[in-house]
C-alpha cells in the first residue's frame, strides 16, 4: 500500500498518479498552504540567448572564412578553421541551457500547484495534526503496516483484496478527522487563550466537550483498527511455528536415523515423534486466530 507510515495522507479516490505527485512533493505542499503561488510567467534569458547567437553566428563566420581558405588551396589554415568552427558549433549544441532546469522546476511547481488546489481537501499533511492527531495518525499507521506486511497475509489466510481496499480508507478517514478536530482544537484554544466572560464560557465549555467526544470516538476507530492487527499478529506467530515445526518434522527420519547408527540413548525418539502432534496444534491455534481476524475485520468494516 503507498504511503504508509507517509506524511501526506491522500484519498484513496484520487488518481493514482496525482497521488504520489502529493506524495512526493511534502515540503512544496506545505509552502502552498502558508500562500506561496509559483511563478506563471518567466521571462526569457536574454542574456544566455544572446550568447547562443554570437557563438553560432561566430561558427558560422569562421566556417564561411574557412571555405575560402579551402579554394584558396590553403588547407593547412582551413583545417584549423574549419576544426575550430565545428568545436563552436558542437559546443553551442551540447551545452545544456542553464534556463532549461530553471524550467522544468518551475513547470513541477505549477503542476503541484494545480493538482494541490484541485484536490484540496482530499489529502492531508501531517505536520498540520496537532500533537495528539499526530500520535493516533501514528498508531493508525502502525496498526495497518502490521497487517499488510504480515505473512498470513501475503500467504492469502487473511482477505487480502479488502485488506487492500478497507485499510486505506479507514487510514484516510482517520487523517481527515483528525484534520478538521486538530483545526477546531487550534481556533478553538486561540479564542479562549485570552480568557473569556462567563457568558462566553457557558458557550465555550460545551464546545470543548465535543472536541473531547470527537477524539474520543477517533480512537476508538484506532483501537479497532489495533485489535484486528493484534488478531493478525497472532495468526502470524502460529504460521511462522507451523512452518518452523513443518521444516523440523521433515527432517525427522534423518535424526533418527542417526540415533540408530550412533547407538545413542533412544529417549528422545519419543519428544521428536511428538512434532507431529504439535504441528497439528498450531494448525488449529492458527485456523482459530486466522478466524478470530476475520472477526474483527467484520467489526472493523461495519
Amino acid at each position: 500500500m503507498p504511503g504508509r507510515h507517509a506524511k501526506v495522507i491522500v484519498d484513496p479516490a484520487v488518481p493514482d498518479d496525482v497521488a504520489a505527485l502529493l506524495r512526493d512533493h511534502r515540503k512544496l505542499l506545505l509552502r502552498i498552504h502558508t500562500g506561496w503561488v509559483p511563478e506563471h510567467r518567466r521571462r526569457l534569458p536574454v542574456v544566455g540567448l544572446v550568447g547562443r547567437l554570437a557563438a553560432t553566428a561566430t561558427a558560422l563566420v569562421a566556417a564561411v572564412y574557412g571555405l575560402g581558405l579551402f579554394v584558396a588551396e590553403r588547407y593547412p589554415p582551413f583545417v584549423v578553421i574549419m576544426t575550430g568552427a565545428a568545436l563552436l558549433i558542437v559546443s553551442v549544441l551540447l551545452r545544456p541551457r542553464p534556463d532549461a532546469e530553471v524550467e522544468r522546476r518551475h513547470a513541477l511547481e505549477r503542476e503541484v500547484y494545480e493538482a494541490a488546489r484541485r484536490h484540496e481537501g482530499r489529502y492531508v499533511l501531517r505536520e498540520r495534526l496537532d500533537e495528539p492527531a499526530r500520535a493516533l495518525m501514528t498508531r493508525a499507521q502502525a496498526a495497518i503496516e502490521q497487517v499488510m506486511d504480515s505473512r498470513v497475509n501475503a500467504e492469502g489466510l487473511l482477505d487480502g483484496v479488502r485488506n487492500g481496499v478497507m485499510l486505506p480508507a479507514q487510514e484516510w478517514e482517520i487523517a481527515r478527522l483528525l484534520a478538521k478536530l486538530s483545526q477546531l482544537r487550534a481556533e478553538h484554544q486561540e479564542v479562549v487563550a485570552e480568557g473569556v466572560t462567563p457568558e462566553v464560557a457557558a458557550v465555550a465549555e460545551p464546545l470543548a466537550h465535543v472536541l473531547d467526544s470527537s477524539q474520543r470516538a477517533v480512537l476508538a476507530r484506532v483501537e479497532a483498527l489495533e485489535r484486528y492487527a493484534g488478531h493478525v499478529a497472532d495468526a502470524e506467530r502460529a504460521y511462522r511455528a507451523r512452518h518452523q515445526i513443518e521444516q523440523l518434522s521433515a527432517k525427522l527420519p534423518r535424526y533418527e536415523e542417526l540415533l540408530a547408527e550412533t547407538g545413542a540413548d533412544g529417549s528422545a525418539v519419543p519428544e521428536l515423534s511428538r512434532l507431529s502432534d504439535d504441528a497439528d496444534r498450531l494448525e488449529q491455534a492458527l485456523r482459530d486466530s486466522v478466524s478470530s481476524a476475520h472477526e474483527a475485520f467484520r467489526h472493523l468494516s461495519g
